[in-house]
């Protein structure tokens, strides 16, 4: 399938989907996460769910993260240049959502793309090769090639990998990790 085609089917698949099987695929999924080679890692960037999207409920991986003391990074999106700015999380951080429901980070302090080390991935669909398939602004594509070469990607999907996306563009950055429910994708 292409990319216009698997955002069709999975967002017609989310909206299926009830808040309790929201919440009960998004603790497995974290749950899933601590069997990960990332934790001697500290700066963690995580996206801060669209919940009209039904996306994933992030807040079982900020528990994670925070019990294990890391430093964890949201962002802030620009659509006019398509960038996004990064912020320390911390307990004084204001989020509000803009005018697309994103929960961001009203302001705070900024840190590099340079010194994230894990990013968490939102998508809507994945194959068996690591490429995702998003919202197709490119906003992730973009903020992952600012990043150190040896960040690790991970995608975190309440569906299990597609065979193959059929239109993958060079720019496109592939995935380290996608987590589902109940499989842990590896693809390096």
């Amino acid at each position: 399938m292409n990319k216009k085609e698997l955002r069709i089917k999975y967002k017609e698949l989310r909206k299926t989907l009830s808040e309790e099987e929201i919440e009960e695929k998004s603790l497995a999924v974290a749950n899933k996460l601590i069997h990960l080679p990332i934790w001697e890692k500290n700066y963690f960037h995580i996206f801060l769910p669209i919940t009209e999207q039904k996306e994933i409920d992030t807040e079982f991986i900020l528990h994670l993260l925070a019990g294990k003391d890391k430093e964890i990074i949201v962002s802030k999106s620009d659509f006019k240049t398509r960038k996004m700015t990064h912020f320390l999380l911390t307990d004084n951080t204001r989020i509000r959502k803009n005018e697309y429901n994103i929960p961001e980070p009203v302001d705070g302090l900024e840190v590099p793309s340079s010194k994230i080390e894990v990013v968490f991935v939102p998508l809507l669909a994945f194959d068996k090769n690591g490429h995702r398939v998003g919202y197709g602004k490119g906003f992730y594509d973009k903020f992952l090639s600012e990043c150190k070469d040896d960040v690790l990607k991970i995608g975190l999907s309440f569906f299990e990998a597609e065979e193959e996306i059929s239109d993958v563009f060079e720019s496109d950055v592939r995935l380290d990790f996608c987590i589902t429910p109940d499989e842990i994708y590896f693809f390096k």
